[in-house]
């Protein structure tokens, strides 16, 4: 995470969320009894009620809401709606549990692991995303142990339906998600497959993405974007004026920020970052070659397409303020350094959490959560994989596994950005990856078994289904 925190949720770059279904077989349709429709048996769990089911062909795919206690510690002392969806193959098939750490999108997807092992798909929104907000928000209830406990729940009220292996999974802070759950609740899942998660330990130690910064890519396309950058701010009095137009136009304001400056500020400090973080190598050639002798709407342009100006208003802000929250309560939030840009221009730096949140909502940060997680993954991880992308900002500060991990994987996707997999490793790794997915979920062929490197998904691809969405709200988040 990072201290300006810009990031955009999405990643949920990898990750479906996933399908629905109509014209299931019967066997699909019905309960393991092959008589009770999955749908009745679905909602016949106690606080669960149906928003809507959608068609999707070979699926069922269900929107559902989950009465949750705001406080798993005291829950007598409130209730509110969490929303999942469920992606229903066939009860006899394994089971991916997915979060994007974020919303969760009623857009037919089916995440990575899904297609792999070919089974259902439970996806769960995160605590405090709207609609899954309690009224009144008590924001003391927003931690990670809180939303562990949501997804362990869930589990528990899923588990006598889907009775096969589950594995949970989710991108950037959805593979966040998936760990800190693995943390707490270790013996729900059968494996992890955790997609570049960033793991900032030691919040005021962030040598690690400078390093980062002055290796990655080539140092033509590092040099392209640093000139940039450092025009913008040279330039900031005729892109601010551009700015404010921009803001009357769009009814853009920015009271929880501070002001139009430091939002402009926020907004070009991003621009590398975001980058590499949703960007290839290849893309460096869209990049103005001479920023100096570039034009301002050039420069604008630019920044905008990348950052996007719309970031740090309060209109945009407020779809992530739980994420903010917890930056700035638990997770963490990096910063970098800007050696190409002389201080006179640099007025703020990177902004922490705490000016992306309204002030009404009150923060302290607790520095043990992040070392707790970390020291636990090093010595206790068992079926998990971590796959980081190599040209990632976010894999700058990655998990690791130690002696006492029990097959657990840290593998990195070459050349790939915020939107690393499985597929995208090389192949020997992504034939073990494949390999181990499978028989955590159960269902590795005794050919699989004997060779990992004969190991494929088994599902085939589905342009739709497996289209992956890459939300781009124009500020970077993991």
């Amino acid at each position: 995470m990072r201290k300006a925190l810009r990031w955009l949720l999405a990643l949920t770059v990898l990750i479906g969320t996933l399908g629905t279904a109509g014209a299931a077989t019967a066997a699909d349709a019905a309960g393991t009894d092959g008589t009770t429709d999955i749908k009745e048996r679905l909602l016949s769990i106690p606080g669960m009620s149906l928003v809507e089911e959608k068609p999707y062909t070979g699926y069922r795919f269900f929107v559902l809401n989950y009465t949750q206690p705001v406080d798993h510690r005291k829950p007598s002392k409130g209730t509110f709606q969490q929303r999942i969806t469920v992606l229903h193959k066939d009860v006899a098939r394994p089971t991916v549990f997915f979060t994007s750490g974020y919303n969760v999108s009623t857009t037919p997807r089916r995440s990575e692991p899904t297609q792999i092992v070919d089974g259902n798909q439970v996806s769960l929104e995160y605590r405090f995303f709207t609609p899954s907000r309690p009224a009144p928000a008590d924001w003391s209830k927003l931690d990670i142990w809180q939303a562990a406990s949501d997804q362990h729940r869930v589990f528990k009220a899923l588990k006598g339906i889907y009775s096969k292996n589950w594995i949970s999974t989710g991108g950037s802070k959805g593979g966040m998600t998936a760990t800190y759950y693995e943390r707490f609740y270790p013996r729900d899942m059968d494996g992890v497959v955790a997609y570049v998660a960033p793991n900032d330990v030691v919040n005021k130690e962030d040598s690690a993405y400078d390093r980062f910064f002055a290796r990655v890519g080539t140092k033509e396309c590092r040099d392209r974007l640093n000139a940039v950058q450092r025009e913008a701010l040279v330039r900031r009095e005729p892109l601010e004026k551009k700015y404010a137009a921009f803001a009357q136009d769009n009814g853009l304001t920015f009271t929880t920020i501070g002001s139009l400056d430091k939002a402009y500020e926020a907004t070009v400090l991003d621009y590398v970052w975001g980058f590499w973080q949703y960007s290839l190598l290849s893309d460096c050639d869209q990049i103005p070659a001479d920023a100096k002798n570039a034009t301002d709407d050039e420069i604008w342009n630019s920044v905008d397409t990348i950052s996007g100006f719309s970031a740090y208003a309060d209109q945009g802000l407020t779809t992530y303020t739980p994420y903010y929250y917890q930056a700035g309560t638990q997770l963490g939030a990096p910063t970098i350094g800007f050696p190409h840009i002389e201080k006179q221009y640099i007025r703020y730096g990177y902004q922490p959490p705490r000016n992306f949140v309204p002030r009404d909502i009150p923060m302290k940060f607790q520095p043990s959560a992040m070392r707790d997680i970390d020291t636990w993954v090093r010595h206790n991880a068992r079926h998990m994989l971590f796959v980081n992308g190599q040209n990632d900002p976010w894999s700058a500060e990655p998990f690791r596994v130690g002696k006492g991990a029990k097959d657990s994987y840290v593998m990195t996707a070459p050349g790939m950005n915020h939107g690393a997999n499985v597929a995208g490793l090389v192949p020997e790794q992504k034939a073990l990856a494949t390999a181990r997915i499978l028989d955590w979920a159960g269902v590795a062929s005794s050919s699989v078994q004997a060779d990992p490197q004969a190991a494929k998904p088994l599902a085939k691809f589905d342009a739709k289904l497996d289209k992956r969405d890459v939300q781009r709200e124009m500020t970077l988040r993991p």
